[in-house]
């Protein structure tokens, strides 16, 4: 099953400037977590310590807000889900 990733402007230097990202999973979760293990060091810019999702972090699954339990929602082959992360500034 092929999930493709569309990861913000701020991620890409992590995918040596992929703007998007083929992963499998069954769930959102699932397919972020391969996202982390083909670029590892991404992860910190996805997951607290305890393994839970930044709160900077929106998720999106086919254009759709996946908000709330983000990681729990269920994937299938040929979804997409962007990766955006809240930025804030004066």
């Amino acid at each position: 099953m092929s999930i493709r990733i569309n990861l913000h402007k701020t991620h890409r230097q992590y995918t040596g400037g992929k703007e998007t990202v083929d992963v499998s999973g069954n769930t959102v979760g699932e397919c972020l977590r391969d996202l982390v293990s083909q670029y590892p060091e991404i992860e910190k810019e996805i997951f607290d310590k305890k393994g839970n999702l930044l709160s900077v972090l929106e998720i999106y699954l086919n254009g759709v807000s996946a908000y709330p339990d983000e990681l729990k929602k269920a994937v299938k082959d040929g979804d997409g889900i962007h990766l955006l992360t809240m930025l804030a500034g004066g």
